[in-house]
């Protein structure tokens, strides 16, 4: 590609802001287009701008001075040019998607009101606007159900009780975190949001959404059960916002469809971030984003060499403040019959550290409480290498160095 390709990016999350930072340093200005009235911001930490502990600017990502506030409506493939809601119109020579992912709404009566909006009280928790209307909203003793115990809903749950609201969390599957944890650290993990007042019920679906004069008042499960409730957080997953790339003819199927190059089925459009779908995985997690960002700028930028092979990708999550909590999981949680496995556990501590070996390499793991040693065990399970044998398998867990 020449130094005066005209590099255009949709989207200004981790993925597109990251990119067009490294697209500025190897000399290749890029023009980044957000819809967000915000500044680009690491949605990661909004909840903790929920929780109270940031302020919106203390996340806020450092802006490329190319960024343009407007709501991309279309693609011409053929003029090579994306239409805006404004009117306007930004030509590109290469494209890239880099527009991230809308959130679940689970298909519950009553959830949208009769101009499909959301009813007053009703949140997702995506943006910085979802993030700042919760905060409006809530007030000590104010009654909140969150619906979703995955990663999202945890955090939400946690951000609201830390708050001083009532908070109840209603999940579908019977134990929380069920796809990044096995259920020793599960457990763990309601333990803690229980300790800040957390109502939690597994194994529980909820029908109905309830409202009284356009406002949320209760939520009902499937056994007719009500739950009051002036807040509803709508926690229920993320799905790749692929809707642009499938109005301009391009091959989606979860997300955006890209090579090893990020490239989409157009050679002029490439796709990074929670859009995107690289050898049948859509990621939808902050590192991943990075990575796709940083090999795209390479390309990008003459690197004839740089490809995408995938990413294994760590779930954290850090849980600051009064009660702190941490936690890391990666790979397999779960062993499979003739793997090794080895558990240390403190009740006391509320602390627990697990790994599954397999043929003697680290295949996951799963830390709560203290992750000294997840720096060691990333590292030897994103290398896939033999471990040594020179010591017991105890050793992965109390050896704190290099973390």
């Amino acid at each position: 590609m020449t130094s005066n390709s005209r590099v255009v990016v949709i989207g200004a999350g981790l993925a597109g802001v990251r990119l067009a930072r490294r697209l500025g340093e190897l000399g290749t200005p890029a023009v980044l287009i957000g819809e967000e009235e915000h500044l680009p911001y690491n949605r990661v930490l909004l909840a903790e701008v929920l929780a109270g502990r940031y302020a919106p600017e203390v996340i806020a990502l450092p802006a490329p001075a190319a960024l343009v506030r407007a709501r991309v409506t279309g693609i011409d493939r053929d003029r090579r040019t994306v239409a805006c809601a404004d009117g306007s119109e930004i030509a590109y020579d290469t494209l890239v998607l880099a527009t991230g992912s809308n959130p679940v709404l689970p298909p519950l009566r009553g959830l949208f009101t009769p101009d499909h909006e959301l009813p007053e009280g009703v949140h997702a928790f995506r943006t910085m606007d979802d993030c700042l209307g919760l905060s409006k909203a809530v007030r000590p003793g104010v009654r909140a159900v969150v619906i979703g115990g995955g990663l999202l809903g945890v955090s939400a749950a946690r951000a609201l009780a830390v708050r001083g609201a009532q908070v109840v969390l209603a999940q579908q599957s019977e134990r929380l975190m069920e796809r990044q944890l096995d259920p020793g650290a599960s457990r763990l993990v309601l333990r803690h949001l229980k300790d800040l007042g957390v109502e939690v019920h597994t194994e529980c679906r909820v029908r109905d959404v309830r409202c009284v004069g356009g406002a949320v008042r209760s939520v009902e499960m499937a056994d007719g059960y009500a739950l009051d409730a002036d807040l509803v957080v709508l926690a229920c997953g993320v799905s790749p916002r692929a809707g642009l790339a499938k109005n301009a003819g391009l091959a989606v199927h979860k997300g955006v469809l890209v090579d090893d190059e990020l490239r989409t089925s157009d050679p002029h459009i490439r796709a990074i971030g929670d859009c995107a779908q690289h050898d049948g995985n859509v990621y939808g997690l902050a590192a991943p984003a990075l990575e796709q960002a940083d090999v795209l700028a390479e390309a990008l930028t003459g690197n004839a060499s740089a490809r995408y092979t995938g990413t294994r990708a760590l779930t954290r999550l850090t849980l600051n403040g009064h009660s702190a909590f941490d936690l890391a999981a990666f790979g397999e949680t779960e062993a499979r019959p003739g793997d090794d496995v080895v558990q240390l556990a403190d009740a006391t501590r509320g602390t627990y550290r697990k790994v599954v070996v397999r043929d003697d390499r680290l295949v996951g793991g799963v830390l709560v409480g203290e992750l000294g040693t997840v720096g060691a065990l990333a590292r030897a399970w994103e290398g896939a290498e033999p471990l040594p044998d020179n010591g017991p398998l105890l050793h992965l867990l109390t050896n704190d160095g290099g973390s």
